[in-house]
């Protein structure tokens, strides 16, 4: 299961405990205090990778702790310190205060490290305290307690590609085709229900990665279908390629299909209508398919370059997308598409 949003309690080690202690060696006629400090707490410490794809990790846990820092002993030992907990998140995880919304930290970077709670400071032991008008301290302080925090983590997909289209477009087809991942294919509206995340080798060893987002439906913005579980994915990728059924057999069409898309994404964040695009008017081998293009590409005077009839099922166009996909990546992201 696709786990993107998780709501825990982190708890940061309290600190070690300072003790009174007094040296009792034999052939030392005055001794004196000999208390040791406590250790400190151990901290809470998230650090971004980029081999992991979600929070399923997270799963089921509500209370996370880092290990308490050792009291301290006599003949002046400090106790030791609590080991720090380090915890692997995906790239592109926000971490929110989940009281406030407030947001912490933008996890981007690949070995990116955040420490989310501090653990709390050793105590002294009574050998701190002595000075030269007090040689005999009889007093010792408590490790304070380490931070504890309600956090919201909730991760963003980062891909230069994302696809949106309704439900049984052809996405996870087009996906499979172009990035060969084993993603369920099927001909019924919501066989995808999580994100899938692949990309594409180009011939001069660079990457496109592509994240194909579960179908968009009219009310999306509102909740509806998957609504904004996963509407969300699509505001870190840099271009939007609208994958849109020109076959009609649901009883659609891909004017309807486009106008649709466009509402939902404005509504849901206007920044995006401002994002690159492209448009690939999929399924072009139904009988239907001409007659639904032409309608398509008299409503909307999208650019021939911007302007894709492929089949994802049988690889017709994709070559062109591919390399259109390259080079718009490459160019200024002034570009409206």
């Amino acid at each position: 299961m696709f786990i993107d949003r998780v709501v825990i309690e982190f708890v940061a080690g309290k600190g070690g405990n300072g003790v009174v202690a007094w040296r009792r060696e034999k052939f030392i006629p005055k001794g004196g205090p000999s208390g040791g400090n406590g250790g400190k707490g151990g901290s809470v410490i998230l650090e971004a990778d980029a081999q992991i794809v979600s929070l399923d990790w997270f799963r089921h846990r509500r209370l996370i702790k880092a290990h308490n820092g050792g009291d301290g002993g006599g003949n002046c030992q400090q106790g030791r310190n609590g080991q720090d907990l380090i915890l692997k998140v995906p790239c592109g995880t926000l971490v929110k205060d989940s009281k406030t919304g407030e947001i912490l930290h933008d996890f981007v970077n690949d070995k990116e490290r955040f420490i989310l709670c501090k653990g709390g400071r050793g105590g002294r032991g009574n050998d701190s305290f002595k000075t030269p008008t007090n040689r005999a301290p009889n007093t010792c302080t408590s490790g304070t307690l380490g931070e504890v925090k309600h956090i919201e983590l909730e991760l963003k997909l980062i891909a230069d590609v994302g696809l949106v289209g309704f439900p049984n477009a052809g996405k996870s087809t087009l996906i499979s085709s172009l990035a060969g991942l084993r993603v369920k294919v099927a001909a019924y509206p919501f066989t995808t229900l999580q994100p899938n995340l692949g990309f594409i080798e180009l011939g001069n060893y660079q990457r496109i990665y592509i994240a194909d987002i579960p179908g968009i439906i009219e009310g999306a913005s509102h909740n509806r279908g998957l609504g904004l579980e996963f509407l969300r994915h699509i505001e870190r990728t840099k271009l939007l390629i609208f994958i849109l059924d020109a076959s009609g057999i649901d009883g659609r069409t891909p004017t309807h299909d486009f106008r649709v898309l466009r509402e939902e994404i404005g509504a849901y964040n206007p920044e995006l209508l401002e994002r690159p695009y492209l448009v690939a008017l999929n399924k072009i081998d139904a009988e239907e398919a001409p007659a639904l293009m032409e309608e398509f590409c008299r409503t909307y005077e999208i650019p021939p370059h911007a302007l894709f009839k492929i089949s994802a099922a049988y690889g017709d166009g994709l070559q062109a997308l591919v390399e259109e996909m390259a080079r718009r990546l490459q160019a200024p992201q002034e570009e409206a598409y």
